[in-house]
């Protein structure tokens, strides 16, 4: 583990050194407080600390303040070192953001099981972070394909538009639906239709950006998220996605399969600043065209212009079989 020493005296850094490099410890030695705060700041910095009280530029406690200002960061075990060790001054430490100190001059050993004593604090802390951070991905996430689910996706989706109508992008929104899936889940079992849905995932995820956006919208259904993508190339990006799932017969357990997949996409710059909702049945209104038109093909949804007559309201519109 990295720890830091920071002491102006020369030898008592150069001792330490020695020490703390005997017990296994990656070791940085700086000479005043300004550089001990450089490096504990640092992304990569050490997470545990020896400050001495008193050292030019920033003292001990002032070094501890600092750091502890800094609440983006992992936690830093820091210790004290002082000469006087008085109950005020160490009050006045501890209060300063310290977690411990060590009265000059220290036993070894003493200083060694006080650095246990650290390590298992961030242990601990590295675990509390490991947990909050599954939980906020099991928040987020589908727990079989582990794309962004349906909340995640649209709040992202959401600010993305935004975003794009006010740096005058355009953003395509994709929905694509897997054709005849429920044949699949209804011939070989609901596992194979689940390796199904993980490799399409897959597919979908390493067929786009790094900073795009993939999403289970529900079932066999993903929503697709391309952000700054130029209208020209929308179509076209749409295309390769269709053609990832189709051009590549799916490996199961019970075989290889072909399967194709129905889209449907819209272009933010044809639509101008609407509700999400508002967007997402445009797109689903496009998807369903795509089913009508055969399947295996895209279809994009355009905004009606001022010269085509408005088609009568269904009263009760039919939703194709998927």
């Amino acid at each position: 583990m990295k720890i830091l020493i920071a002491d102006d005296d020369a030898l008592s850094r150069r001792l330490l050194e020695k020490t703390l490099e005997r017990a296994g410890y990656e070791v940085t030695a700086v000479e005043n407080g300004k550089q001990a705060l450089d490096q504990l700041t640092k992304l990569e910095g050490p997470r545990l600390a020896l400050l001495d009280w008193v050292m030019p530029e920033l003292d001990g406690p002032e070094v501890c303040r600092r750091v502890r200002k800094r609440s983006e960061q992992t936690y830093v075990y820091m210790v004290l070192l002082t000469s006087k060790g008085t109950k005020e001054e160490t009050v006045l430490g501890l209060e300063s953001g310290a977690d411990d100190y060590l009265t000059k001059p220290f036993n070894a050993e003493e200083l060694r099981a006080r650095l246990r004593v650290g390590e298992r604090i961030l242990l601990l802390e590295d675990r509390l972070v490991e947990a909050r951070e599954n939980m906020r991905f099991r928040a987020t996430h589908d727990p079989l394909t582990s794309l962004l689910n349906r909340g995640a996706v649209m709040d992202l989706l959401a600010r993305e538009l935004h975003r794009s109508h006010r740096e005058k992008r355009s953003t395509t929104i994709l929905l694509g639906d897997v054709d005849h899936f429920k044949q699949v889940n209804d011939t070989y079992g609901h596992v194979v239709g689940d390796e199904v849905l993980i490799e399409i995932a897959n597919r979908l995820i390493g067929s786009v950006r790094p900073y795009d956006f993939v999403g289970r919208y529900g079932g066999e259904e993903f929503l697709v998220v391309l952000n700054s993508c130029d209208p020209a190339f929308a179509p076209g990006r749409a295309e390769e996605l269709r053609r990832s799932v189709s051009n590549r017969a799916i490996q199961t357990a019970k075989g290889s399969l072909n399967l194709t997949m129905s889209l449907g996409a819209l272009m933010s710059s044809d639509w101008g600043p609407r509700p999400v909702e508002e967007l997402l049945h445009e797109v689903d209104t496009a998807l369903y065209k795509a089913k009508a038109s055969g399947r295996d093909c895209l279809r994009m949804a355009q905004p009606m212009t001022k010269t085509e007559p408005e088609a009568a309201p269904l009263l009760q519109p039919v939703r194709l079989q998927r």
